[in-house]
């Protein structure tokens, strides 16, 4: 997705390995929080969704997932 006010985000692509170790940490019930938050939101911007909408999808400042990513 293009963002036409800020600066231009390069797309984040994942292989399989790592979208597939991303989402068990995501599942794991003994995962810290803070370790499942950063593997949502990296999927969530692996799949192109803009920074400012993984934002507000999981409740979080935007700067937060600019950082994640």
């Amino acid at each position: 997705m293009a963002n036409a006010t800020g600066r231009p985000t390069a797309p984040l692509i994942l292989n399989e390995a790592e979208r597939e170790y991303l989402e068990r940490q995501m599942r794991k019930h003994r995962v810290a929080r803070s370790m499942s938050e950063r593997c949502r939101i990296i999927l969530r911007c692996a799949d192109g969704i803009a920074c400012k909408v993984v934002a507000g999808e999981l409740g979080v400042h935007k700067h937060t997932v600019g950082d994640r990513r």
